[in-house]
This record gives structure tokens, C-alpha cells and sequence, in this order.
């Protein structure tokens, strides 16, 4: 399991680059990074090096966020990785609430974080189809 940082964002010039600007002032590295946005506020979904001193960091920098579990799962970086891992959630019943994907400096590897409305049944469907489940400290140590 990883630990997610949601972050909430005014939409409005400057915001991203302030909670930028506090995470690099405090050697937090993104390992993962993700942005979605309505008319009046964005969700920056982060999965950092540290979760603890991040949260900390940007609570005391006025930030509202949230902390959540979300599956890290790693897959070829080839044409139908991606494919092949949303069909095994597929074939599970499993429906995917979002999801976002890096590479890695490890040649043929990608990695992608998703958030299933079933976590137990995605688990088990990922791991029958022998698709890696990622941990947390695998990616704070890239």
C-alpha cells in the first residue's frame, strides 16, 4: 500500500507554485505527481519521499489536504502494459476511480498509482495476474 497526498488548491495564479516552493524549501522529492482541477479549486495528488514530514510541512504552510491509501503497481513500459492491468480490474469487477502513471529510470519500467472503488478484490485480481504490487518505501527510495 502507498500513502497519497491530496492537496487542495484555489485555482488561481501562484497556488501550485507556493506548494511547490514548500515542499523544495523542505527536501521533499515528488516521486509522483498528478493535478486535476474544477472552476474554483484543483486536487494536487502527490506520492513523495516522506509522507509524514510532507504533511506536516504543508499543514503548517496553510494547506488543506488529506492522507489515503492508494495501489502502486509496477508494469512494462511497452504498448499494452497499461491495457493488461486495467483488463485484470476489468475481468474483477473492479471499477478504477482514477489513476496516474510514471517510468522509472529502470529501463522497460513504468509504474502507475490507481485508487479502485474495491481494494481487496483489485489486490487479489492484480496479484492472480502476477502484475507487482508496489510499496511504499520502493518508491520513496527512487
Amino acid at each position: 500500500m502507498v500513502r497519497q497526498i491530496s492537496v487542495f488548491l484555489e485555482n488561481k495564479a501562484g497556488a501550485l507554485a507556493q506548494m511547490t516552493r514548500v515542499l523544495a524549501d523542505n527536501n521533499i522529492n515528488l516521486r509522483a505527481f498528478s493535478l486535476a482541477e474544477a472552476s474554483d479549486f484543483g486536487i494536487a495528488r502527490l506520492i513523495v519521499n516522506d509522507v509524514y514530514l510532507t504533511s506536516t510541512v504543508l499543514k503548517e504552510n496553510g494547506f488543506v489536504l488529506a492522507v489515503a491509501n492508494v495501489l502502486a503497481v509496477s508494469m512494462p513500459d511497452a504498448p499494452g502494459g497499461l491495457a493488461h492491468v486495467l483488463e485484470c480490474l476489468k475481468d474483477a469487477g473492479v471499477n478504477v476511480e482514477y489513476i496516474y502513471a510514471f517510468t522509472s529510470d529502470k529501463p522497460g519500467q513504468a509504474y502507475m498509482i490507481l485508487r479502485p472503488d474495491d481494494e481487496s478484490t483489485a489486490m487479489k485480481a492484480l496479484r492472480g495476474a502476477g502484475i507487482r504490487q508496489v510499496e511504499q518505501e520502493e518508491l520513496s527510495e527512487m
